[in-house]
């Protein structure tokens, strides 16, 4: 929405704390004449106390701040569906923070008709992959309401944004120390800014948190068993946890032997190129398990098909299309393929890997030991295979025969 255009009366805001969402409060109300600011800060198990949070959206200027607490949604609705795509976009990264935006979008939505509001705002900037995520999303589930994104407007640099915001008694949180741009969730972190913006430059050691280094990652190999029930992953090591329980258990454990650390140059919706770095290693260990399991469990054409297919979902849910009507397709083959993926991976973790070192399915596998054996147990008819091969690789001798008779 360009400044020329007519501005809301009410927006609910998606506010973080940090300077942007900070800012966007009074510049909303001074500059583009919006009403009434109600904040909502989304509890997605990173760990931070809201409550600070809530109390500064007020004193910024919000008539009503509101927290709401998104951590069992965001697992079973969102993350478990990547997981059993297993989402992975350009082949590397599980969409850790990707996944969070459709959620957030939701409840803003809800909030805004509950409260009457007019449009929905956020502090995303014109060169990030979430103002496509919001603003796609918003636009999908209430095509009435307007979306503000202020930052993408006001031309600010960094500094001016903190200026500005100290001119309307908001203090800086950002130190000179910690020049890192940090987005926080119960699936993962994702860095960025700072010396990082360099390529070629290594991370500080300092940039991790959930995942140790290589040096004090533990001497011995630790052995996880990850239960799963229709692609759900549903215990670890034999014991039945509930979705929030399990995934904070597998960060504890991967990220204990340094596993689940990426360091990534990866192609942004906007059609720049970024240096991310990400922790994930509870939501990378369970993609690495459920995909064994399905080696074992899926038809091979199927398993081959939904390899294209996870690359697509992945790419759709990164470019902010969640609520779009092919992922909605996807998830409905993804969704079938999923009733036999029934079974248990025991994965082996050990400074920086996780290697799976066994696979099992007591009613859904599809690996014969009769037919693949090579003892005396074999079943399988090996003089089947001349004619099998005759048969198959006649278009490639009769090609080959044409070519020879020119």
């Amino acid at each position: 929405m360009g400044q020329g255009e007519s501005r809301a009366k009410k927006a609910v805001l998606a506010y973080s704390g940090g300077v942007d969402t900070s800012v966007c409060i009074p510049y909303l109300k001074q500059e583009w004449g919006v009403e009434e600011v109600i904040t909502f800060a989304a509890d997605l198990g990173q760990g931070d106390e809201l409550e600070p949070i809530r109390l500064k959206a007020l004193d910024s200027g919000a008539s009503q701040s509101i927290v709401g607490d998104l951590i069992e949604p965001f697992i079973t609705e969102f993350a478990f569906p990547a997981i059993r795509a297993n989402a992975l976009y350009e082949g590397r990264y599980p969409l850790s923070t990707a996944l969070a935006r459709p959620l957030i979008a939701r409840r803003l939505v809800e909030i805004a008709r509950e409260v009457g509001a007019d449009a929905v705002a956020h502090g995303c900037t014109g060169k990030g992959n979430d103002q496509v995520r919001f603003d796609v999303a918003i636009g999908s589930l209430a095509p009435e309401l307007k979306v503000l994104a202020p930052a993408r407007e006001w031309g600010m640099s960094r500094e001016q944004t903190i200026a500005y915001g100290e001119r309307c008694g908001i203090p800086a949180p950002v130190s000179k120390a910690s020049p890192y741009s940090i987005d926080l969730n119960l699936l993962g972190r994702s860095i960025e800014a700072g010396a990082l913006e360099d390529p070629d430059v290594e991370p500080p050691e300092e940039v991790y948190a959930l995942t140790r280094s290589l040096q004090d990652a533990p001497e011995a190999p630790e052995l996880v068993t990850i239960g799963f029930e229709a692609g759900h992953p549903v215990s670890l090591n034999g014991e039945r946890l509930d979705p929030v329980t399990l995934i904070r258990r597998a960060n504890e454990l991967a990220g204990r032997h340094g596993f689940g650390r990426l360091d990534m140059v990866e192609n942004r919706v906007v059609g720049i190129k970024s240096r991310e770095i990400y922790e994930t290693p509870g939501l990378l260990l369970l993609i690495r398990a459920h995909q064994e399991l399905e080696s074992l469990t899926l038809a091979a054409d199927v398993q081959r098909t939904k390899r294209q297919l996870e690359m697509q979902w992945a790419d759709l849910v990164y470019q902010g299309l969640w609520f779009g009507p092919l992922k909605q397709a996807l998830d409905g083959f993804i969704d079938r393929t999923q009733e036999t993926v029934n079974g248990r991976v025991k994965v082996k973790l050990h400074k920086g890997n996780a290697t799976v070192v066994g696979r099992s399915s007591a009613s859904d596998s599809l690996y014969v030991p009769d037919m693949a054996t090579y003892g005396a147990e074999d079943r399988f008819d090996h003089r089947a295979a001349e004619g099998f091969i005759y048969v198959w690789g006649l278009p490639t001798r009769l090609w080959s025969a044409r070519r020879r008779g020119r």
